[in-house]
């Protein structure tokens, strides 16, 4: 047998001894999990031996199994045992956030669960962990931004003013601007900010790592009524705004699965061809980002609308050519 499917077998049974307090007889748990009693017998001597405080008690005649002593022992904080340990699991996830001040305050969150669970679940959950490693490559460190993230942050929570010193990428530029600060948002391992912009006179985008210099004005202001940050970033393929573009690309059988086993804008559809290619056609705020994505799937994905987007593609490709002439 896999270990992982015995550990996740565990962890099921962990799960619905947590969650139901009165106990649950062996035979029980092997109905749950499609399994022999045998098995379930095997996984609770297992988790006994881990650490685990399983207790069994005879009622009308069975024995039934429980956690936590039929929740006699509570809990130090308002999390179950499974939530907890979902919490400390989860520590793996979060390491993208790793440089900014949000994730020194997650460190020592996940300290002070480690501290509450007994060993033999720290032990079980490290076991867990070697079935799971989250790849993190090409990311930003937050280090040097974690002045700028928490002044944000400030002014977000007291509605705020602050006037920035921001860089345009695109434009290789630099500008100030006095910024009323909406949302912060995460995106693709990056920080960007939400807010109305006096410059430019509309809600705009702005990545935290290129705010040059930030200051808090003592001037507040109101969110508008309504405003949903998710909303206002539905349309966008990534995080560029502009106006709304159908789009209609071809992608080649040999990619069309990886296509569609994703949702990759919610205004998509996929229409099957003869040949086993898709057409995907969806309606996109600016053109930018999606350009990128279907250069990035090379000769297998063709755009087929709009003739604008298509000739820019052609141009790039033409471009690039040139580079390996």
């Amino acid at each position: 047998m896999a270990r992982g499917d015995q550990l996740s077998r565990q962890w099921k049974i962990i799960q619905s001894l947590s969650a139901f307090g009165r106990g649950k007889s062996a035979t029980e748990l092997a109905k749950e999990l499609a399994c022999h009693s045998r098995t379930v017998y095997r996984d609770l001597e297992a988790l006994q031996m881990a650490g685990f405080p399983l207790y069994n008690e005879k009622c009308d005649g069975r024995t039934l199994w429980s956690v936590l002593d039929n929740g006699r022992r509570q809990m130090p904080i308002p999390l179950n045992l499974t939530e907890l340990m979902a919490l400390y699991f989860s520590r793996k996830l979060l390491k993208v956030l790793e440089g900014s001040a949000i994730h020194a305050s997650l460190v020592s969150l996940f300290e002070k669960v480690k501290a509450t669970l007994p060993a033999g679940y720290v032990d079980y959950l490290e076991k867990l962990e070697n079935s799971l490693e989250v790849g993190v490559k090409a990311r930003k460190t937050y280090q040097r931004f974690q002045e700028t993230l928490s002044a944000v942050q400030a002014a977000v929570e007291h509605q705020c003013h602050i006037d920035i010193d921001y860089y345009t990428m695109s434009r290789n530029t630099s500008t100030i601007r006095r910024v009323a600060p909406y949302k912060i948002w995460f995106y693709n391992e990056t920080f960007y900010l939400i807010g109305y912009c006096s410059l430019r006179k509309d809600i705009r985008l702005f990545a935290i790592d290129r705010i040059q210099a930030i200051t808090l004005v003592d001037d507040r202001f109101e969110i508008p009524a309504g405003f949903e940050a998710e909303a206002f970033m539905h349309d966008s393929f990534g995080v560029f705004k502009g106006e709304p573009v159908q789009v209609r690309i071809r992608f080649a059988p040999k990619v069309a699965g990886y296509i569609k086993e994703k949702i990759w804008h919610p205004s998509q559809t996929i229409t099957p061809e003869p040949d086993g290619g898709i057409i995907f056609t969806a309606e996109v705020a600016g053109t930018e980002e999606i350009k990128l994505w279907v250069m990035k799937w090379g000769s297998a994905a063709k755009m087929l609308a709009p003739p604008s987007l298509q000739k820019e593609i052609a141009r790039e490709a033409r471009d690039m050519l040139a580079l390996y002439a």
